[in-house]
């Protein structure tokens, strides 16, 4: 199902981050500015320590700026109770990481209808739904595979699915590429991105593959606490 939005689906306005550590701060991030559509995919590059996670965990709501406000799909995140943005962030967006987080004891349909099945969803459309999304991942005849079974690719194209579950408009992914072979992250990163734009999500990936930053829409680069265009 595909989602529809009216303007920017995430919104980063004036986004500061600075860290206090004993009579000096660090600033990480410095009035970040960056609005994502819907189908939209944008990559986030800059080297260890530049800020990529803290940019992603604003974004996600996990972590409250030092200043400015995130917004999605047009509503404020930090005029939210705890409650309501742990909804958004259910419901709303879904979290990729460099490390898939796979339940080993359950088969991989399992574990991606989980979410949906711990968000109220009977479980015949939670399992449906996830049968589909691993199709969409060229995993229709590893459904029943458990983690161990699975090659990494796989492993992680099942983590994608599962952040897909419940519908998101938003998807946030720290290297999800990062453990895998350079064939292996091409494939992985097609079904990404063909997935987020025929769900008509957006997309804020942060990678260290020059490779693969070539195929999104924009790619953004964190200098400084600054986020600026690269291309």
């Amino acid at each position: 199902m595909s989602n529809a939005s009216h303007g920017p689906i995430l919104r980063l306005e004036n986004v500061g981050r600075v860290y206090q550590s004993g009579s000096s701060a660090l600033t990480v991030l410095d009035g970040v500015q960056l609005h994502i559509g819907a189908g939209e995919i944008v990559g986030l590059i800059g080297p260890s320590g530049s800020g990529k996670s803290s940019l992603l965990h604003a974004a996600g709501m996990l972590e409250r700026p030092s200043s400015g406000d995130v917004w999605i799909d047009g509503q404020s995140g930090w005029e939210l109770s705890d409650g309501e943005r742990t909804n958004i962030r259910r419901n709303r967006i879904g979290f990729v990481y460099q490390f898939h987080h796979l339940l080993p004891e359950f088969d991989a349909i399992h574990n991606v209808a989980l979410p949906a099945l711990i968000a109220g969803r009977k479980r015949k459309e939670a399992m449906d739904e996830g049968e589909r999304l691993l199709g969409i991942m060229g995993l229709s005849d590893r459904i029943h595979h458990q983690p161990a079974q699975l090659s990494g690719g796989e492993q992680q194209r099942v983590a994608i699915a599962r952040a897909m579950i419940n519908n998101p408009i938003l998807i946030l992914a720290d290297e999800p590429t990062g453990n895998l072979d350079p064939d292996t992250s091409k494939v992985v990163f097609a079904a990404l991105s063909d997935l987020v734009r025929n769900e008509g999500a957006a997309a804020l990936i942060a990678t260290h593959n020059l490779e693969l930053a070539k195929y999104m829409d924009r790619v953004m680069a964190l200098d400084h606490g600054k986020l600026v265009q690269r291309s």
